[in-house]
């Protein structure tokens, strides 16, 4: 919303991996980075089989070397489970190098890699929420892997019937 100050996440797409009472774990979905997971397995001494134009997202902020990765499960993925959650249906994320390698070897079609990630405290996304600063959006893996990062934030607000242009800075829940 207008009122987050915060240029990190203006006009940015979250999705919240993880929240509880300590803390929220999130990647932004919506930011490119100028490199490629071709590049960033170059950099790491293994080989990218995917294809040449695989853009790294900027997931946030916070440790932006750390590396985590969004997929869809399929048949031809042989991946180690341990390392892997199951979001929702076959969308999984993983923040392991070997799960990476594995990834890296036969890449899936539907994956995305990012660096970094969004982080709130306890309350922290709570008080931003009460304030109006989000707007919450349904859950939806073709957002993630089908809309051009350039085009997702005013996609997600159009399918919730939301035109941006309508969009003041007040407080509440939206």
């Amino acid at each position: 919303m207008p009122q987050l100050a915060d240029p990190n996440f203006r006009r940015a797409v979250v999705l919240v991996v993880h929240h509880d009472e300590d803390s929220t774990f999130g990647l932004v979905l919506n930011r490119d980075m100028e490199l490629s997971a071709r590049e960033l397995c170059e950099s790491l001494d293994f080989t990218w089989n995917g294809p040449t134009a695989g853009e790294v997202g900027w997931g946030g902020p916070v440790e932006p070397n750390t590396g985590w990765l969004l997929y869809q499960d399929d048949l031809d993925t042989a991946i180690d489970e341990e390392q892997v959650s199951r979001l929702a249906g076959e969308l999984c994320f993983a923040g392991s190098m070997h799960v990476f390698r594995q990834l890296a070897e036969r890449p899936p079609h539907d994956l995305r890699i990012f660096l970094g990630y969004a982080g709130w405290g306890a309350g922290q996304l709570e008080a931003e929420l009460a304030q109006g600063a989000w707007v919450v959006a349904p859950f939806s893996p073709e957002v993630i892997f089908d809309v051009p990062v350039e085009e997702m934030w005013e996609h997600v607000l159009r399918k919730m019937k939301i035109d941006p242009a309508t969009l003041i800075s007040t407080t509440g829940v939206h």
